[in-house]
């Protein structure tokens, strides 16, 4: 039996924290050793209406929307044995680099995914806290595509689905004492690894339509 206990509200200033992240160096607001042209902004319409947007600065850098449970009045966190769903729709543009993804502490990062149009039918799914990932390749998977992405995060399995079908199960798991917030946030390629944005493009988006955390309603020795 699950129950709900989180459903994602990006408007709401006691769930989320806008354009502030200390998976950045500092807090933010930019992190280039990440590879990143992102210059986070807490601007409201680049993040608390759910499509996260990126506006090209005259200086280079991108201001980019970013919002985290970390620091906010809620301070909710996912831990051991949670189920998230996600509801995504797909940037179209080069350079961009969408995710969803949790921190604390300065790791305890699992990445729902993450997502580059230069690959544009490929998913990034990577469980950092025990070193396991996997790229998933579908034809689900394009640029502007609506897509139900989810994870489970087992004990000693972190479990990923598309479209409701498993994709990928790591056998490595988080461990019972694991917790974390949740990010989510729209960075800028800046090249080393992916393609920037392109010379005439000066914004860039993706929306999440949904996200949602079950818990179980009691403790199974399962995953």
């Amino acid at each position: 039996m699950w129950q709900v206990v989180f459903t994602a509200d990006f408007a709401s200033e006691t769930q989320w924290v806008a354009g502030r992240s200390w998976a950045y160096p500092g807090g933010g607001p930019t992190n280039p050793g990440d590879n990143k042209l992102d210059h986070l902004t807490d601007a409201a319409d680049h993040s608390r209406t759910g499509t996260f947007r990126a506006t090209r600065r005259p200086d280079g850098l991108w201001d980019t929307g970013l919002l985290t449970t970390e620091g906010s009045a809620e301070g909710f966190q996912v831990r051991a044995g949670d189920r998230l769903r996600a509801r995504v729709r797909l940037p179209v543009g080069l350079g961009a680099w969408p995710a969803i993804w949790t921190w604390r502490d300065g790791g305890n990062e699992v990445d729902v995914f993450e997502y580059h149009p230069d690959n544009p039918d490929l998913l990034e799914l990577t469980n950092h806290v025990r070193r396991s990932g996997e790229y998933v390749r579908d034809d689900a998977i394009r640029r502007g595509g609506l897509i139900d992405v989810g994870v489970t995060f087992g004990l000693r399995d972190v479990a990923w689905s598309l479209n409701g079908e498993e994709v990928f199960a790591d056998g490595r798991g988080v461990g019972r004492e694991w917790h974390a917030y949740l990010i989510v946030n729209l960075s800028v390629s800046a090249g080393r690894y992916h393609p920037p944005p392109d010379p005439d493009v000066t914004e860039l988006s993706y929306t999440v339509e949904s996200l949602v955390v079950h818990r179980p309603t009691r403790w199974w020795p399962a995953r």
